[in-house]
């Protein structure tokens, strides 16, 4: 997948706006409340499928859009969004003052 079509791109560009909108503005699960959140959640979406087929396999050979299969890449995408944000919340909470 190191050498993906634009449609690819595409694809998988839906599967991190997917993530990003439900974790971002569904749920409201978000260390930045601003467009920045959510394009942080976007583009770690967008990794997170493209890395989904390859680590967890392709699954549902008749749900394939340009060589991506959709169940892992969606899965992925939003596994990445959550590691994201809640790699950033857990962070502010260590380095956050403590007040005496």
């Amino acid at each position: 997948m190191i050498g993906i079509s634009f449609l690819a791109f595409l694809v998988l560009l839906v599967a991190g706006l997917i993530a990003a909108v439900v974790l971002h503005y569904i749920f409201g699960y978000r260390f930045l409340e601003g467009f920045d959140g959510f394009l942080g959640k976007l583009i770690a979406g967008w990794i997170g499928g493209w890395l989904g087929s390859p680590v967890l396999g392709n699954w549902f050979e008749s749900i394939k859009i340009a060589d991506v299969y959709l169940i892992p890449a969606l899965l992925g995408a939003f596994a990445a969004a959550f590691a994201l944000t809640a790699s950033w919340k857990a962070s502010a909470k260590v380095f956050t003052p403590k007040a005496s």
